[in-house]
């Protein structure tokens, strides 16, 4: 079972606790990540920046338990990391973390509501419930006309809307995003932020690689990391009160 600490009260949505990592061994090692610790809120909207180099995606595979740290501890809503095992990561992975990538991860030869009820399938969700699901997700980023389209009928913003409804499906803790805008034009970029800014309206909590300060200017918050640190850490709007259901949640609970 999980291993949860600081029971009793309701914990952060990341609990990151002086979490270094180190790749190689001897002369050959380097560390790219040296004593970093965060705590992120319920329904906070961080933005993590840096240079190649600084350890931004290191921290993203990190949060995203696709990596484990190499000293540390890392919780996610109070469930410690380190205590799982690889099967019971996968699950915290799927039922905790929506993740949207560069690069959209959509499977070619899917529509696009089945590339939305795949972390559904995943978890063992009914298909009616998937079905369902995935459509109020996709209806959410603006997509209820395309559900049936494969991804090379997209656009590049279109698609990544989709890889966001997949992100959205679970009702996760948290939506987890590296460099989402990297590879769409200005028009597709707004969309694809202005959906990120209505779901932390809505009181999603949102963490986002980018090395764009456009992109970071939509957060509540930045994080800077330079050499594996955190350099700046400063607030730019504050983290707003208890967050109401979501769509999402509404339609889950049906």
């Amino acid at each position: 079972m999980p291993v949860q600490r600081g029971a009793g009260r309701t914990p952060p949505v990341l609990d990151v606790r002086q979490v270094t990592k180190v790749y190689g061994e001897g002369d050959a090692s380097v560390q790219a990540l040296r004593g970093i610790s965060i705590t992120v809120e319920r329904g906070d909207h961080v933005a993590i920046m840096g240079a190649s180099g600084s350890g931004k995606s290191t921290l993203m595979n990190i949060l995203g338990c696709l990596d484990v740290p190499s000293g540390g501890s890392y919780l996610i809503d109070g469930t410690d990391v380190g205590a799982l095992d690889d099967r019971q990561q996968a699950i915290l992975r799927n039922r905790k973390i929506g993740f949207v990538f560069q690069s959209f991860n959509l499977i070619p030869r899917m529509t696009a509501l089945a590339n939305v009820e795949l972390p559904l399938a995943y978890g063992g969700v009914g298909a009616g419930d998937r079905r369902r699901r995935a459509l109020a997700a996709l209806d959410q980023v603006g997509l209820s006309d395309r559900v049936h389209h494969e991804p090379n009928e997209l656009s590049g913003g279109q698609q990544q809307r989709v890889a966001v409804a997949r992100a959205l499906v679970t009702a996760p803790s948290l939506l987890l995003a590296d460099e989402p805008t990297g590879n769409l034009d200005t028009k597709s970029t707004a969309d694809v932020l202005a959906i990120l800014d209505r779901l932390s309206d809505a009181g999603r909590t949102i963490v986002v690689i980018t090395h764009e300060d456009d992109v970071a200017t939509h957060a509540k918050r930045i994080i800077r990391l330079v050499d594996g640190m955190v350099v700046e850490d400063h607030r730019q709007a504050p983290v707003d009160g208890p967050p109401p259901r979501l769509a999402s949640q509404v339609v889950r609970d049906r």
